[in-house]
Protein backbone atom coordinates (compact mmCIF):
# COMPACT_ATOMS: atom_id res chain seq x y z
CA UNK A 1 0.00 0.00 0.00
CA UNK A 2 1.56 3.35 -0.99
CA UNK A 3 1.41 6.27 1.88
CA UNK A 4 -0.03 8.95 0.74
CA UNK A 5 2.30 12.13 1.82
CA UNK A 6 0.52 15.07 3.61
CA UNK A 7 1.77 18.72 4.89
CA UNK A 8 3.63 16.62 8.19
CA UNK A 9 6.74 15.53 6.70
CA UNK A 10 7.21 12.10 6.46
CA UNK A 11 10.55 10.62 8.22
CA UNK A 12 11.82 7.06 7.46
CA UNK A 13 13.31 4.92 10.34
CA UNK A 14 17.17 5.25 11.61
CA UNK A 15 17.34 8.91 10.40
CA UNK A 16 19.33 11.50 12.74
CA UNK A 17 18.43 15.05 11.83
CA UNK A 18 20.06 18.36 13.62
CA UNK A 19 18.59 21.72 13.28
CA UNK A 20 16.66 20.65 10.20
CA UNK A 21 13.64 22.42 8.76
CA UNK A 22 11.24 20.34 6.55
CA UNK A 23 8.71 21.54 4.56
CA UNK A 24 5.18 20.19 3.75
CA UNK A 25 4.92 16.80 1.53
CA UNK A 26 8.43 16.21 2.39
CA UNK A 27 10.14 12.85 2.84
CA UNK A 28 12.99 11.72 4.08
CA UNK A 29 14.45 7.86 3.27
CA UNK A 30 16.14 5.64 6.00
CA UNK A 31 19.39 6.10 7.19
CA UNK A 32 19.80 10.02 6.81
CA UNK A 33 21.88 12.17 8.28
CA UNK A 34 20.89 15.68 8.18
CA UNK A 35 22.54 18.70 9.72
CA UNK A 36 21.64 22.42 9.56
CA UNK A 37 19.40 20.93 6.46
CA UNK A 38 16.54 23.34 5.05
CA UNK A 39 13.88 20.85 2.83
CA UNK A 40 11.43 22.51 1.08
CA UNK A 41 7.80 21.44 -0.53
CA UNK A 42 7.68 18.46 -1.98
CA UNK A 43 11.45 17.61 -2.09
CA UNK A 44 12.24 14.21 -0.88
CA UNK A 45 15.61 11.79 -0.61
CA UNK A 46 16.36 8.29 -0.80
CA UNK A 47 17.79 6.13 1.65
CA UNK A 48 21.55 6.14 2.97
CA UNK A 49 22.06 10.31 2.04
CA UNK A 50 24.25 12.53 3.76
CA UNK A 51 23.20 16.32 4.03
CA UNK A 52 25.20 19.01 6.00
CA UNK A 53 24.94 22.72 6.17
CA UNK A 54 22.34 22.54 2.81
CA UNK A 55 19.57 24.48 1.51
CA UNK A 56 17.16 22.76 -0.55
CA UNK A 57 14.26 24.44 -3.07
CA UNK A 58 10.87 23.04 -3.79
CA UNK A 59 10.30 19.57 -5.49
CA UNK A 60 13.90 18.68 -5.82
CA UNK A 61 14.48 14.70 -6.45
CA UNK A 62 17.62 13.41 -4.29
CA UNK A 63 18.27 9.45 -5.14
CA UNK A 64 19.93 7.18 -2.52
CA UNK A 65 23.41 7.26 -0.81
CA UNK A 66 23.66 11.23 -1.82
CA UNK A 67 26.37 13.25 0.01
CA UNK A 68 25.64 17.20 -0.29
CA UNK A 69 28.63 19.63 1.63
CA UNK A 70 30.81 17.33 3.42
CA UNK A 71 32.58 18.73 5.42
CA UNK A 72 36.42 19.94 5.25
CA UNK A 73 38.91 18.95 7.32
CA UNK A 74 41.42 21.58 8.73
CA UNK A 75 43.72 21.66 5.71
CA UNK A 76 46.08 24.92 6.68
CA UNK A 77 46.98 23.12 10.15
CA UNK A 78 50.22 20.67 10.83
CA UNK A 79 47.88 18.40 11.19
CA UNK A 80 44.39 17.95 9.36
CA UNK A 81 42.77 14.76 12.33
CA UNK A 82 39.87 15.67 13.98
CA UNK A 83 41.75 16.03 17.65
CA UNK A 84 42.25 19.97 16.89
CA UNK A 85 38.79 20.46 16.92
CA UNK A 86 37.00 18.05 18.40
CA UNK A 87 39.24 17.94 21.53
CA UNK A 88 36.99 17.26 23.97
CA UNK A 89 36.67 13.36 22.86
CA UNK A 90 40.44 13.10 23.26
CA UNK A 91 40.54 14.93 26.59
CA UNK A 92 42.66 17.28 25.08
CA UNK A 93 40.90 20.60 26.55
CA UNK A 94 37.41 21.25 28.29
CA UNK A 95 36.15 23.21 24.70
CA UNK A 96 35.71 22.12 21.20
CA UNK A 97 36.96 24.45 18.63
CA UNK A 98 33.57 26.31 18.19
CA UNK A 99 35.06 28.78 15.69
CA UNK A 100 36.25 25.86 13.20
CA UNK A 101 32.61 24.42 13.32
CA UNK A 102 30.90 27.65 12.68
CA UNK A 103 33.26 28.08 9.68
CA UNK A 104 32.32 24.50 8.49
CA UNK A 105 28.15 25.77 8.92
CA UNK A 106 28.96 28.49 7.12
CA UNK A 107 30.02 26.84 3.80
CA UNK A 108 26.62 26.54 2.90
CA UNK A 109 25.00 24.58 -0.66
CA UNK A 110 22.13 25.49 -2.68
CA UNK A 111 19.88 23.09 -4.46
CA UNK A 112 17.37 24.95 -6.43
CA UNK A 113 13.66 23.73 -7.22
CA UNK A 114 12.92 20.86 -9.23
CA UNK A 115 16.08 19.30 -9.77
CA UNK A 116 17.25 16.06 -9.93
CA UNK A 117 20.65 14.58 -8.14
CA UNK A 118 21.33 11.03 -9.00
CA UNK A 119 22.54 7.63 -7.10
CA UNK A 120 25.95 8.35 -4.98
CA UNK A 121 26.27 12.17 -6.12
CA UNK A 122 28.71 14.33 -4.52
CA UNK A 123 27.85 18.12 -4.07
CA UNK A 124 31.01 20.11 -2.25
CA UNK A 125 29.62 22.89 0.27
CA UNK A 126 29.02 26.01 -1.50
CA UNK A 127 28.02 25.22 -4.42
CA UNK A 128 24.72 25.55 -6.00
CA UNK A 129 22.89 23.39 -8.32
CA UNK A 130 20.45 25.77 -10.41
CA UNK A 131 16.59 25.11 -10.97
CA UNK A 132 15.80 22.54 -12.93
CA UNK A 133 19.32 20.92 -13.30
CA UNK A 134 20.43 17.41 -13.08
CA UNK A 135 22.94 15.51 -11.35
CA UNK A 136 24.46 12.44 -12.59
CA UNK A 137 24.90 9.49 -10.63
CA UNK A 138 28.24 9.04 -9.43
CA UNK A 139 28.76 12.68 -10.31
CA UNK A 140 31.30 14.81 -7.87
CA UNK A 141 29.97 18.24 -8.20
CA UNK A 142 32.45 21.43 -7.50
CA UNK A 143 31.32 24.23 -9.25
CA UNK A 144 28.36 25.78 -9.83
CA UNK A 145 25.38 24.36 -12.39
CA UNK A 146 23.17 26.44 -14.36
CA UNK A 147 19.55 26.02 -14.11
CA UNK A 148 17.98 23.48 -16.59
CA UNK A 149 22.10 21.78 -17.31
CA UNK A 150 22.89 17.93 -17.01
CA UNK A 151 26.21 17.35 -15.54
CA UNK A 152 28.08 13.71 -15.05
CA UNK A 153 31.45 12.75 -14.07
CA UNK A 154 34.34 13.35 -11.96
CA UNK A 155 35.04 16.37 -11.54
CA UNK A 156 31.30 16.88 -13.20
CA UNK A 157 30.50 18.75 -16.30
CA UNK A 158 28.06 20.16 -18.45
CA UNK A 159 26.80 17.37 -21.06
CA UNK A 160 23.75 19.58 -22.54
CA UNK A 161 21.22 21.87 -21.48
CA UNK A 162 17.62 20.03 -20.63
CA UNK A 163 15.93 23.01 -23.13
CA UNK A 164 16.41 25.75 -25.32
CA UNK A 165 17.65 29.10 -23.80
CA UNK A 166 14.16 30.43 -24.30
CA UNK A 167 12.45 27.92 -22.83
CA UNK A 168 14.46 27.94 -19.44
CA UNK A 169 13.96 32.14 -19.42
CA UNK A 170 10.39 31.41 -19.76
CA UNK A 171 10.18 28.70 -16.74
CA UNK A 172 12.15 30.42 -14.36
CA UNK A 173 9.75 33.46 -15.00
CA UNK A 174 7.05 30.79 -14.56
CA UNK A 175 8.35 29.80 -11.52
CA UNK A 176 5.21 26.71 -11.42
CA UNK A 177 6.85 25.37 -8.12
CA UNK A 178 5.66 28.10 -6.32
CA UNK A 179 1.76 27.71 -7.30
CA UNK A 180 -0.18 26.24 -4.63
CA UNK A 181 -1.12 22.64 -3.63
CA UNK A 182 -4.69 23.21 -4.98
CA UNK A 183 -3.38 25.10 -8.12
CA UNK A 184 -0.86 22.64 -9.06
CA UNK A 185 -3.70 19.63 -8.57
CA UNK A 186 -6.01 21.82 -10.70
CA UNK A 187 -3.49 22.23 -13.95
CA UNK A 188 -2.35 18.33 -13.45
CA UNK A 189 -2.84 17.42 -17.25
CA UNK A 190 -0.89 20.59 -18.29
CA UNK A 191 2.17 18.90 -16.70
CA UNK A 192 2.05 16.32 -19.75
CA UNK A 193 1.92 18.93 -22.43
CA UNK A 194 4.92 19.01 -25.10
CA UNK A 195 7.10 21.80 -22.60
CA UNK A 196 6.74 24.25 -25.55
CA UNK A 197 2.97 24.48 -24.92
CA UNK A 198 3.22 24.38 -21.45
CA UNK A 199 5.39 27.49 -20.93
CA UNK A 200 3.56 29.80 -23.91
CA UNK A 201 0.32 28.87 -22.16
CA UNK A 202 1.67 30.19 -18.59
CA UNK A 203 4.52 32.76 -19.64
CA UNK A 204 1.56 34.39 -21.73
CA UNK A 205 -0.82 34.42 -19.11
CA UNK A 206 2.19 35.78 -16.75
CA UNK A 207 0.45 33.63 -13.78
Amino acid sequence: MIKRLDKEPCISENCQLHNVELGEYTEVGIYNVFENIKLDDFSYTGQFCTLQNVEIGKFSNIASMVRIGPTDHPMDRPTMHHFTYRRMKYGFAETDDELFYQWRAEQVAYIGHDTWIGHGAIIMPNVRIGNGAVVGSGAVVTKDVDPYTIVVGVPAKPIRQRFAEDTVRKLEEIKWWDWSYETIKERLDDFYLPINEFTDKYYKAGD
